[in-house]
C-alpha cells in the first residue's frame, strides 16, 4: 500500500512539473484618464510532452518505492528477531529468578523448622 501511494506521489509530482504557465498582463486606459491594469494566468500541460521521459521516471520511482519497501521489510523483519530473543533472555531470566526464590523459601522453611525444633526441645526441659 505505502509503494502504491510513493508511486502514485511521484507522477502527480512529475505531472504537475509538466504544466506551463504564462502571465498576461493588460492596461487598459480610460476615457477619463485612469489606468485599469488586469492580469491573467494561463496553465497549459503542452502537447509536446516526452512520454520515454515519463515512463523512465515512473520505472525510477517504481525502484526506489521497491528498494524502500524491501528496506522497511528487512527493518521488519530483523526488529521481530531482535523481540523474540529479547522474550527469550526475559523468560530464562523469570525461570532464574523462580528459582531463586523457591531456594530462598526453602532454606527459610528448613531454618523456620530448626528453630522449632529447638523451641519444642527448650520446652521440653
Amino acid at each position: 500500500m505505502k509503494k502504491q501511494i510513493l508511486a502514485a506521489a511521484a507522477i502527480a509530482l512529475f505531472a504537475v512539473s509538466c504544466t506551463k504557465s504564462t502571465t498576461k498582463t493588460e492596461q487598459v486606459e480610460g476615457a477619463d484618464g485612469s489606468v485599469t491594469t488586469t492580469t491573467t494566468t494561463v496553465s497549459e500541460t503542452s502537447p509536446h510532452v516526452d512520454t520515454a521521459k515519463i515512463d523512465k521516471a515512473k520505472e525510477d520511482v517504481k525502484s526506489k518505492v521497491d528498494a524502500a519497501g524491501n528496506k522497511i521489510d528487512e527493518a521488519a523483519q530483523k526488529t521481530k528477531e531482535d523481540l523474540n530473543k529479547a522474550g527469550k533472555d526475559i523468560k530464562a531470566g523469570a525461570k532464574e529468578v523462580g528459582q531463586d526464590v523457591k531456594d530462598a523459601a526453602a532454606k527459610g522453611a528448613a531454618k523456620v523448622e530448626e528453630g522449632a525444633k529447638k523451641l519444642k526441645e527448650d520446652l521440653k526441659k
